[in-house]
């Protein structure tokens, strides 16, 4: 897999006005305690993902918290839209997925293989972002979210 850029390049992309919005939406939305760091490392997060999900034709599948962000983030529509422009993968659409079902250990596996993309393309994956060793909130929203992997 092979991401333009440095991973600040991509952090980059998301402009300062645009992460206090996003910060806003999250903590108001869903997370009212999350600290302003915890909020900046969201949103690193959600771009690691986001540009992995661009450059693969795997499916990436987000954890919990970092679908908190990519949800905020699919809200500011034209930002959104941009982003995905400039990952050069095409608009990453976010699937939810309701009628499957749900397992634990699968919603794990799944956010494990999606780190190490992340991992392999040379973020830094934040243990706190992706609880894979069996944490409790590792489950996704609903039955699960994921991108719309297409060939490249």
């Amino acid at each position: 897999m092979t991401i333009t850029g440095t991973t600040k390049t991509v952090y980059d992309l998301i402009t300062p006005e645009l992460r206090d919005g996003l910060l806003a939406m999250v903590r108001e939305d869903s997370w009212p305690e999350m600290t302003d760091d915890q909020g900046e490392r969201g949103i690193n997060q959600v771009a690691a993902f986001l540009a992995v999900a661009a450059n693969t034709t795997k499916r990436a599948t987000p954890s919990l918290r970092v679908d908190l962000f990519w949800h905020a983030f699919v809200l500011h529509t034209k930002h959104y839209a941009e982003f995905c422009e400039a990952l050069g993968g095409g608009f990453i659409h976010h699937v939810p997925d309701r009628s499957s079902g749900h397992s634990p250990a699968e919603g794990r596996a799944a956010m494990r293989r999606t780190a190490e993309m992340i991992r392999s393309a040379g973020f830094d994956v934040d243990p706190e972002f992706w609880p894979i060793n069996g944490a409790a909130d590792c489950t996704q929203s609903y039955a699960g979210c994921s991108d719309s992997p297409v060939a490249k």
